[in-house]
């Protein structure tokens, strides 16, 4: 190896390295008001509160991964484009926020006439609607802001300013939960006031991602033009890894919450929601190495460095193992600090049900961070294919084929051990689809 490419391997590595850490505070910034939220429900409303902000998690799920979708693929063919020297790159931000807009007035518009409806279908009782209803409303209304601030946060971050995202991502996350505290316990406004909170953070995220647009460094351009389906669907296509990402919470949180009504009832689904919402730590974490190699990668691809995007892979997986890793170690070593947490009203049959579940659950992040990391390389090199291929049964059909199977012969247990079965089969999936990726035309 001579001294110019030795020193294009320290650059890659130093910027990975950048890029990746400012990601992973981000992501688990957003993960630490979801926590927040959960926390002070459980004080606020004990084991119904949190039955009811995990019953309606998946519209949660959905209104991000939209965002994510259009927010993600679109500042990834930005970047690409950009790299090319294509003047056409200029389109893609306005695009995804006149489409964020037009998407998300779907939501508005459940939330406003519907949202004890919707409840009620994802499995909600009468006392679950009342305490849900204003929670729903309100956050579902704001559902333009939750895409805006992806799609803000997404170019901020391909633009080559990872630590404005995460400052923007930080601080609304820190807004969000000092905002929860004072609206829920001082001005007594319950699940209201944690509503509240949640839907004014992303609003915080955009204005500081702002700073970037007003910048000399920026290279971001708002065009008022008609919106181009064209354009939104090549971007979509980059993005539907984001997507599947996002929403297989959701996707999974809407089937183990039916199971769980069948076999434990509301205790069981309170039990399911620690689990849950502790994973999104964990997810976040990987979620942030995935987007934060996504921009190196994007540009050494659209550069045509095939040696660079095969670092890159690796440093990737490396720092996805370790985290793994840790990760077990510590939900394993404690298991109890993590359930007392949430059980503020000291409910037995929730924290039985609760122990065992992060036990077993978290099994599968040994293979989750391959997996995340694996989506994101797959996008970020065009093989929008495999990409899909690999998100869909991770999101989707493989969790809920595991998740109905192993229910209906082991119960509860099964429930715990899906998404570490769901997570092993797209692992042996997901290696077939880089192998198959690293030979293809592109990489030769």
């Amino acid at each position: 190896m001579n001294s110019v490419e030795m020193r294009t391997e320290q650059s890659i590595e130093k910027k990975f390295v950048s890029y990746v850490s400012r990601n992973i505070w981000g992501m688990i910034g957003i993960s630490a008001y979801i926590l927040a939220d959960t926390f002070f429900i459980s004080m606020a409303e004990g084991a119904n509160g949190i039955t009811a902000l995990n019953l309606v998690l998946p519209l949660y799920s959905l209104i991000f991964g939209i965002g994510s979708m259009i927010g993600v693929g679109s500042a990834t063919r930005f970047n690409i484009l950009k790299t090319r020297k294509d003047k056409s790159c200029d389109d893609y931000f306005s695009n995804a926020l006149m489409f964020a807009v037009l998407l998300s007035s779907v939501f508005m518009v459940a939330g406003a006439f519907f949202p004890g409806w919707l409840i009620e279908v994802l499995g909600g009782d009468r006392q679950i609607v009342a305490i849900g209803t204003p929670y729903t409303r309100i956050f579902m209304l704001f559902a333009p802001f939750f895409m805006a601030n992806y799609i803000c946060n997404a170019f901020v971050r391909n633009d080559g300013n990872p630590s404005l995202a995460m400052k923007a991502t930080l601080l609304s996350s820190l807004f969000n939960i000092v905002m929860d505290y004072i609206l829920m316990f001082p001005l007594g406004l319950g699940m209201t006031g944690a509503a509240l909170a949640t839907v004014f953070s992303p609003i915080v995220g955009i204005l500081i991602c702002c700073k970037h647009f007003f910048s000399k460094e920026n290279s971001v351009r708002f065009l008022w033009k008609k919106p181009s389906v064209s354009k939104l669907f090549q971007s979509c296509q980059l993005g539907t890894a984001a997507l599947i990402g996002e929403i297989s919470s959701g996707v999974t949180t809407a089937i183990f919450n039916f199971l769980i009504l069948s076999l434990a009832g509301k205790d069981g689904v309170a039990a399911y929601g620690i689990v849950a919402n502790t994973a999104i730590v964990a997810t976040s974490i990987f979620n942030g190495i995935s987007f934060g190699a996504q921009p190196i990668l994007s540009e050494s691809y659209g550069k045509g460095e095939t040696q660079s995007v095969k670092k890159l892979l690796r440093l990737a997986i490396g720092c996805a193992l370790i985290c793994s890793i840790g990760i077990l170690l510590l939900t394993n070593l404690g298991t109890e600090t993590i359930v007392s947490f949430f059980n503020s009203e000291n409910n037995p049959v929730m924290e039985n049900y609760a122990l065992t579940g992060v036990r077993l659950y978290f099994i599968g992040f040994l293979f989750a961070g391959f997996n995340i990391v694996g989506t994101g390389y797959l996008s970020a090199t065009e093989n929008a294919g495999w990409a899909f291929i690999t998100s869909l049964l991770r999101g989707i059909g493989a969790i809920a084929f595991c998740a109905f199977v192993l229910a209906h012969f082991f119960g509860m247990t099964g429930i715990w051990l899906a998404f570490p079965a769901a997570e092993g089969i797209t692992a042996i999936v997901m290696m077939i689809a880089i192998r198959r990726n690293g030979r293809s035309a592109a990489f030769r």
